[in-house]
């Protein structure tokens, strides 16, 4: 086997960007094209808020928010099974890289399907257009992310590199979500020669060629064979989901993780409102303000990167997950003017640096510690199982946040980042339950022996 480089992990990482900036556009801006209420300032919010149901079809449910909860479970279930189907897999190339071969071109087309097709005179068949092409997002998404996840417990052979590739992944998420920010200002600079409309499908369709690249490179890159050992899971798919579930430590991981993503979710999709409806300034400032928040987060990288192995990884998951909360609170009381903007930006980059990095490594730890001890490597399960159970807090985030902000009023979106901040302080005790020491001890106890 060839040795595994930092060079390497970085490399990986690209593929990281490509993914984060697709899924950026769709979870940043799907909301505030197809439900918001345009103004002097930003004209084009909701601009395709028409072509698509938006009164409440059940209490106070809309059509949107179901449309997106039920993708996001869709995208849960899909992922132990395109686990199982990697895990099992034994193709020439690998377990994982010809599965991110594969699907990185038309993963790329649907997302700039989601922005253009549903655009019919049809309210009806919008509505269903929508539906049918946000699963194919999803499941586009889940064969891409589910092999490319498990590759970094793979590439990961050592607690150092497990930690380093958790930073470059994180760096190159943090840029490719960055990048979908611009969405309103690359479509403002193409508005003149393609129209309001037509300027942000182009937006979408140059990022989402962009993002296809990044996927590409790791995908023809890496020969998986030449640094990865790897036999195929002769457990099927729901039966290894199971049995990943069974694990007490993954449990313990997982329940602060679930109520994290549902929080982080709730912000992140009405990020652009509060921007626009509470501090009352353009969208455009939008990528300004995440630039801002991605280049001190980025700065603090090496920090966190040299903490994690001397104090440890919970302690500082657990003060990530209270600066959040700090940072939702604040949310919820700002007032008008761009320097709140700065201000939640500059406060949001501690845990976004924290919580971007040491997530993933743990769950590279307990796959680690699981191979280890059984024998079989799973870890493509590992990290199914661990996306399976934070899209259904996503999923239900999805939910609440439509159903919430029906009245489209500032007190409306004020509510929304209240229950992200009490549920992340949730998370955060949740989390207290987790043993780092004993994974991290148990894995070197083995190794030795071996």
């Amino acid at each position: 086997m060839k040795k595994i480089t930092n060079k390497l992990l970085w490399i990986f990482a690209i593929g990281q960007f490509g993914w984060s900036l697709l899924s950026g556009v769709v979870s940043n801006w799907m909301v505030y094209y197809y439900t918001g209420s345009p103004d002097a300032q930003n004209p084009n919010t909701g601009i395709f808020a028409s072509g698509i149901t938006q009164n409440p079809i059940l209490f106070k449910l809309t059509l949107f928010g179901l449309v997106l909860a039920v993708g996001r479970i869709f995208d849960a279930v899909t992922d132990p099974l395109i686990a199982g189907w990697s895990d099992r897999s034994n193709y020439k190339g690998g377990r994982r890289i010809p599965f991110m071969r594969t699907i990185a071109i038309p993963f790329a087309l649907v997302t700039v399907a989601l922005f253009t097709l549903p655009q019919t005179g049809n309210t009806p068949v919008n509505d269903v257009m929508l539906f049918v092409l946000l699963m194919v997002f999803y499941l586009f998404m889940t064969i891409f992310c589910t092999p490319y996840n498990a590759l970094i417990a793979e590439l990961g052979d050592t607690q150092e590199h497990r930690i380093n590739v958790s930073t470059y992944i994180s760096f190159t998420f943090i840029v490719g979500q960055s990048i979908s920010f611009m969405l309103p200002n690359l479509a403002s600079m193409l508005e003149g020669a393609f129209g309001q409309a037509g300027s942000i499908r182009m937006a979408v369709a140059i990022m989402a060629t962009l993002a296809c690249i990044a996927m590409l490179i790791p995908s023809f890159y890496i020969k998986e064979r030449d640094y990865i050992d790897s036999k195929p899971s002769e457990t099927k798919a729901f039966s290894s989901l199971l049995k990943t579930f069974k694990n007490g430590q993954f449990r313990r991981f997982v329940y602060s993780d679930v109520i994290y993503f549902f929080a982080l979710t709730l912000f992140q999709t009405g990020l652009a409102f509060y921007e626009t409806k509470l501090m009352e300034i353009e969208d455009t400032w939008t990528f300004v303000l995440t630039a801002t928040m991605t280049f001190i987060s980025v700065l603090l990288y090496p920090v966190v990167n040299k903490l994690a192995p001397k104090i440890g990884k919970k302690r500082l998951i657990v003060t990530g997950f209270f600066a959040y909360s700090a940072v939702f609170l604040i949310t919820s009381l700002c007032g008008k003017g761009l320097y709140w903007g700065f201000i939640i930006a500059v406060c949001a980059a501690v845990p976004m640096a924290i919580l971007g990095i040491l997530p993933q490594a743990c769950v590279a730890d307990v796959a680690e510690l699981s191979r280890l001890e059984s024998g079989e490597d799973r870890s493509g399960m590992f990290f199914a199982a661990r996306t399976f159970a934070f899209k259904m807090g996503q999923a239900i985030a999805m939910v609440v946040f439509t159903s919430m902000t029906v009245a489209k009023t500032a007190a409306s979106y004020r509510s929304t980042a209240v229950v992200a901040t009490v549920t992340c302080l949730i998370g955060a005790c949740l989390f207290l339950l987790y043993n780092e020491k004993m994974i991290l001890s148990r894995i070197e106890e083995l190794k030795g022996s071996k």
